[in-house]
């Protein structure tokens, strides 16, 4: 397995926490971004860097990944089209991202999207959580030791 990281959203804290488990795991980890991101040198740390545009690092993740391989997004759409290739897909607040939940998900993004547009004032996401964290640890944690 593979894991992907959707880089230029990806909170610091949880770059941190894929770093270590990269390590000690020894599973090959690439951050496809539009920017350089600043990472540790290691045999198992990688960054895709993409060019400027809208979906372009998205674009790349969804052609480099494969069934099997783990995909760390917040970007729901981005989440259902590597689910559809047999990737796995997980929210850095340790959502995971199924083919039962997902189509849940993209429906209520894009209501949220409709509400957006008309001028209705939706919250954003809240900060990231301690909760959050751990959460994200535990699911990854469990990709890397079993695969789901």
């Amino acid at each position: 397995m593979d894991i992907w990281v959707d880089a230029d959203a990806c909170p610091v804290v949880i770059k941190e926490i894929l770093f270590k488990a990269a390590q000690r795991t020894k599973t090959n980890l690439t951050l496809v971004a539009n920017q350089s991101i600043v990472r540790p040198k290691s045999p198992f740390i990688h960054m895709k860097q993409v060019s400027q545009g809208f979906d372009v690092a998205d674009d790349e993740i969804v052609k480099l990944s494969k069934s099997g391989d783990l995909v760390i997004t917040s970007d729901i759409p981005l989440a259902a089209e590597v689910i559809e290739k047999g990737a796995l897909a997980l929210s850095p607040r340790g959502e995971k991202f199924t083919a039962d939940n997902i189509r849940a998900r993209l429906n209520m993004r894009d209501f949220l999207e409709t509400m957006r547009a008309s001028g209705e004032h939706t919250s954003g996401p809240s900060a990231l959580s301690q909760a959050d964290r751990q959460a994200f640890a535990n699911h990854l944690d469990r990709f890397l030791t079993k695969g789901c």
